[in-house]
């Protein structure tokens, strides 16, 4: 006897089963190197401290409108706690932004900044994207945190642009 319990499970399990089946029939070369162009002018801006460019990569001006997450995995959270019993893994600071970020990046003088990306995985649609990828933060050559890092980007009538940046952040590996 076949019962209600056992119908929903054979439901659940063929759509959980045609999901992962499901590969992107879409990544269009063209769109998947538009979306690579993006992820290298950023690396490129910080490096140059070019914050015209960098700001240019956002869907907008106003960084209310553009997501900028950060996690910090539990060793960093626990070392932290040293010095700032309150941290937390998941903190959102209002002034903390893509805007905030080029202009630490500017002010920094003759400090290197440098964040070196690794496997890049990009899926798009041709309107929508999503990129993700292994990064270390340099400092003068140094590391100074490293992770995984998460992008959703938008095609608009002037290119791609990002609207939403989360990542991981780990404390290097000491030698």
């Amino acid at each position: 006897m076949v019962t209600l319990k056992m119908l929903a499970l054979v439901a659940l399990l063929s759509l959980s089963a045609g999901l992962k089946a499901a590969p992107s029939a879409h990544n269009d070369p063209q769109d998947v190197a538009a979306v690579r162009e993006v992820v290298e002018a950023f690396r490129l801006s910080i490096l140059n401290k070019d914050k015209a460019t960098f700001v240019g990569l956002f869907y907008s001006d106003d960084p209310e409108h553009v997501t900028w997450q950060m996690v910090d995995d539990d060793a960093r959270v626990a070392r932290l706690k040293e010095f700032v019993p309150e941290a937390r893994r998941v903190v959102w600071w209002p002034d903390n932004n893509y805007l905030t970020m080029i202009d630490r990046t500017v002010e920094a003088g003759s400090e290197r900044i440098e964040v070196a990306f690794r496997d890049a995985i990009i899926d798009t649609d041709g309107e929508i994207a999503s990129v993700n990828f292994d990064y270390s933060m340099l400092l003068d050559g140094e590391e100074q945190h490293w992770g995984r890092e998460m992008w959703h980007l938008v095609r608009t009538d002037d290119g791609w642009r990002i609207i939403s940046v989360i990542w991981s952040q780990r404390d290097p590996v000491a030698n």
